[in-house]
């Protein structure tokens, strides 16, 4: 079966960091852009970072750019996010997407990330 599967996630304290990350099985990136997405308790799902994996451009959201770094292994079809001086409003469930932008071909089932104050 063709999935992403996101992995890494847990508890971490404030100002701590984590890597997350978001596999493709079954299938290759074959030039798509990958995003991450993330869904914090009663808020919409927002768009954080995004990677191409043709040329390995990226896209952050202000909100995480400086302390949040989005990579990409092709040859393990895997993309990472690393997170830095997490914050407890980064607690929130991740997805990973293929392609970035609507219409999506794959999501993740998601992780959960906690950060404690």
């Amino acid at each position: 079966e063709a999935q992403l599967v996101e992995s890494g996630g847990g508890l971490v304290q404030a100002g701590g960091s984590m890597r997350i990350s978001c596999a493709a099985s079954g299938f290759t990136f074959d030039d798509h852009a990958i995003g991450w997405y993330r869904q914090a308790p009663g808020k919409e799902r927002e768009a954080i970072s995004c990677i191409s994996s043709a040329n390995g451009d990226t896209y952050y959201d202000r909100s995480v750019k400086g302390r949040f770094t989005i990579s990409i292994d092709n040859s393990k079809n895997t993309v990472y996010l690393q997170m830095n001086s997490l914050k407890p409003e980064d607690t929130a469930v991740y997805y990973c997407s293929l392609p970035c932008v609507a219409p999506y071909e794959y999501w993740g089932q998601g992780t959960q990330v906690t950060v404690s104050s």
